[in-house]
């Protein structure tokens, strides 16, 4: 049993896709960062960058308990232990390497900025709206573009990649990027919306009100 611990934020829905693609049992625990309880001392214990999700693995890769935080490790170490989902050609697997980081590196992080400058600050920046929309922009063009001739990020195979992507991509309307502008990504993101997995993952837990 894995036990996760987790928000309703894109990074929160990447390993809950993960969890329920690769059939995974688990309970989740949720932190509420609208509460500031990321800060709390025993999260912190697993996550010391107070940063959801995270998980614990009480069958760790030793038989013990292990904690693990950064969605970008955790969807490596899920696709370890359970040899999904992840290429075993080398080269295949570069690819899966270049596009969880590329996400991690570039696609959330600007997101996330254009989250915060679009949605909650309108008017009181307009240097970094411009900045961060532009941005945004580019970055689903660059997707786009990959998108044109693979199925799927990384290339044929449905991998921890798309995990990561599509819930930055479920908010494009917070991003003013319309998906009609770039027509491989809507393709892919309709076609994982599909997914039941996705679909579950994409719910857990439910948005509060």
């Amino acid at each position: 049993m894995i036990e996760l611990y987790t928000w309703t934020t894109p990074n929160g829905r990447k390993v809950t896709i993960a969890l329920e693609e690769m059939g995974l049992a688990y309970n989740v625990h949720t932190v509420n960062i609208t509460k500031d309880e990321q800060f709390e001392p025993a999260f912190l214990q697993i996550s010391p960058n107070n940063r959801i999700p995270a998980i614990v693995d009480a069958d760790g890769p030793d038989g013990q308990p292990v904690s693990v935080f950064e969605t970008g490790a955790i969807l490596l170490y899920l696709a370890e232990k359970t040899g999904q989902f992840m290429p075993t050609d080398s080269r295949k697997k570069i690819a899966v390497y270049e596009w969880l980081m590329w996400q991690m590196g570039g696609y959330g992080p600007m997101l996330g900025q254009a989250h915060h400058f679009l949605r909650y600050n309108v008017g009181k920046a307009p240097y970094a709206e411009e900045r961060y929309r532009n941005e945004t922009l580019r970055l689903y063009g660059v997707l786009d573009r990959r998108l044109a001739g693979n199925e799927f990020v990384a290339g044929d195979e449905y991998s921890i990649a798309d995990m990561a992507i599509y819930p930055w991509t479920a908010r494009h309307e917070w991003h003013q990027a319309p998906l009609d502008d770039f027509a491989h990504v809507k393709r892919w993101y309709d076609q994982l919306g599909q997914r039941p997995a996705v679909q579950k993952g994409m719910d857990t837990p439910p948005v509060q009100n």
